[in-house]
């Protein structure tokens, strides 16, 4: 009886780990396409989808570089992208990932990655521009190299905040004062970028490290886009005025209200710690009249 036990025993975890391994096998063909969700703007060909729609990516070259932008804009949502950046001496070459409106008084949440000679380490900038105001930036070192594999960068969106996360680890967060005088993304719709192109001018070191084009074609891969969003069409929105109850993607609508927990605000001061390496916040040769408002702001 014991052995007939165990063989069944055996039997039920084999079965299980097969329905694990099913399971992770439909959410992966059920991830986002690039073909639906995403059109290339620009580049000759530079920019390309692969692998039916798995893999997308930009290329730059000395005559031009490359992008694509989301077929939806949203309103609110969390969005996730794996990146995978140009490796080696990417000196000069700026990839560009962000959300952005139209228009003079334009919102706007940039991630952009700042390439290095090789050795040297990555910058990751941020910047928020709300009603066509920059002038936000903080820039980052990684804590890994971020061209060896794909990691996840995050833009979580709420009425409430905007949270810049890195492999899930919060690097940045800009809360919604509007009631303090600070306009924040709320009303306009924004579509997803991305682009790979030349800023030898200022990327590395204030532009006194140049692109090297022997090394080009230099090239940035993205995998596994997901957002979670409330998707705008015709003037309206797919969520209601009080809840993301429509929201594309999965139907954890959380990321709505989210805010960071105790945790991961020790997480972004541990970051903000160890990895920031400009906060323009604390700049105040730059800002000598006087902090912008949210930097003093204890809430």
């Amino acid at each position: 009886m014991a052995s007939t036990s165990s063989s069944s025993s055996s039997f039920n975890v084999s079965l299980l780990l097969v329905s694990v391994l099913l399971g992770i096998s439909l959410i992966a063909v059920s991830a986002s396409n690039f073909y639906q969700d995403f059109a290339i703007t620009w580049g000759d060909g530079r920019a390309k989808m692969l692998n039916n729609g798995d893999l997308l990516t930009l290329s730059l070259d000395k005559a031009s570089g490359s992008g694509f932008q989301s077929n939806n804009e949203y309103l609110f949502g969390k969005i996730d992208m794996q990146l995978k950046l140009v490796p080696g001496n990417s000196a000069g070459t700026v990839t560009a990932y962000y959300l952005s409106s139209k228009g003079a008084s334009w919102d706007e949440i940039d991630f952009e990655f700042l390439g290095n000679l090789s050795g040297d380490p990555y910058i990751l900038h941020t910047n928020v521009f709300s009603q066509g105001k920059g002038n936000r930036e903080q820039q980052f070192y990684l804590w890994f190299d971020p061209t060896a594999d794909f990691h996840t960068y995050s833009i979580l969106w709420n009425p409430q905040r905007i949270i810049f996360s890195v492999d899930g680890t919060p690097i940045r967060e800009f809360k919604n004062l509007e009631s303090r005088g600070v306009p924040f993304p709320q009303n306009q719709p924004m579509r997803i970028y991305s682009s790979l192109w030349n800023a030898d001018d200022w990327a590395t070191r204030g532009g006194l490290i140049k692109t090297d084009w022997t090394q080009a074609p230099f090239t940035a891969s993205y995998r596994n886009f997901n957002a979670n969003a409330c998707v705008w069409s015709s003037g309206s929105s797919s969520c209601n005025s009080n809840s993301p109850s429509s929201a594309s993607g999965n139907n954890n609508n959380s990321w709505f209200s989210q805010e960071l927990d105790s945790t991961n605000q020790q997480r972004l001061k541990w970051v903000q710690k160890n990895y920031m390496i400009y906060n323009y916040c604390t700049d105040t040769k730059r800002f000598s009249q006087g902090l912008p408002p949210e930097c003093t702001a204890t809430s």
